[in-house]
């Protein structure tokens, strides 16, 4: 009985843990909202942005509008919700722009109603880090994160989002399809523009972000790896 009763409260406790997944979420909020005059046609254009978005990456949640002219999705990892933060941006720009907040934490859904009905530390580090861009001081800063190696992650953030406030609107078409996996050459014929054209814009910054990103990504894969192998042995030596 002592053993059944053991093998039932894992049984619970591994259903609970499956229902509170840990995620890394985004909250985004358009920037000056209240000064869209066509509501839904920028409606109607920003589900399209993040189904396009959702699309390549893939979200554990999808990416949805939500009330009062917020979006909000849920990722595996990081490097996914930051990217996601970029390409939403980048769809948006120049006729609209986003902040957006990144979080980590578990997750709780309750019922299926869409857009999801939802809470737990994953959407309140999230919220927190939109509440951080709020501020004064932060008013230029488009977006932070809450979460594990938050210092780490946010120096990469803050220079990014300079940097593509330097971009011109070919530059920011161009960098989106280099981050999501285009060729020079790929971008060269989707543009209408010689390969020496290309070139020159990622000498001019589109380069150095997609190379920003892949390094970004492939850091947080390293980390993680090294994290499960500490849980396997027992903890960090």
């Amino acid at each position: 009985m002592a053993r059944r009763a053991k093998n039932l409260n894992f049984t619970l406790v591994q259903a609970y843990a499956e229902q509170v997944p840990v995620l890394h979420t985004l909250i985004g909020d358009v920037v000056d909202s209240r000064s869209i005059h066509d509501r839904a046609a920028f409606q109607d254009h920003l589900a399209t942005v993040l189904d396009e978005v959702g699309a390549v990456l893939r979200p554990a949640q999808p990416l949805e509008p939500t009330v009062g002219d917020e979006l909000q999705g849920a990722f595996t990892t990081v490097a996914d919700a930051v990217l996601a933060s970029l390409l939403v941006r980048l769809a948006l720009l120049p006729t609209y722009d986003v902040r957006c907040g990144l979080g980590h934490g578990e997750v709780t859904v309750h019922g299926r109603r869409r857009p999801l009905l939802q809470d737990g530390p994953g959407w309140w580090t999230a919220r927190d880090a939109l509440d951080v861009l709020g501020r004064p001081r932060r008013a230029a800063q488009r977006t932070w994160f809450v979460g594990p190696d938050q210092g780490r992650v946010n120096a990469f953030l803050l220079t990014r989002d300079a940097l593509v406030d330097r971009l011109g609107p070919r530059g920011r078409r161009l960098l989106a399809a280099a981050v999501t996996g285009a060729s020079q050459v790929e971008i060269a014929a989707t543009e209408g523009i010689s390969r020496s054209a290309v070139s020159q814009q990622f000498a001019r910054g589109v380069g150095a972000l997609r190379d920003a990103h892949q390094s970004f990504a492939a850091d947080d894969t390293g980390r993680a790896d090294e994290t499960e192998t500490d849980d396997e042995e027992g903890g960090p030596a």
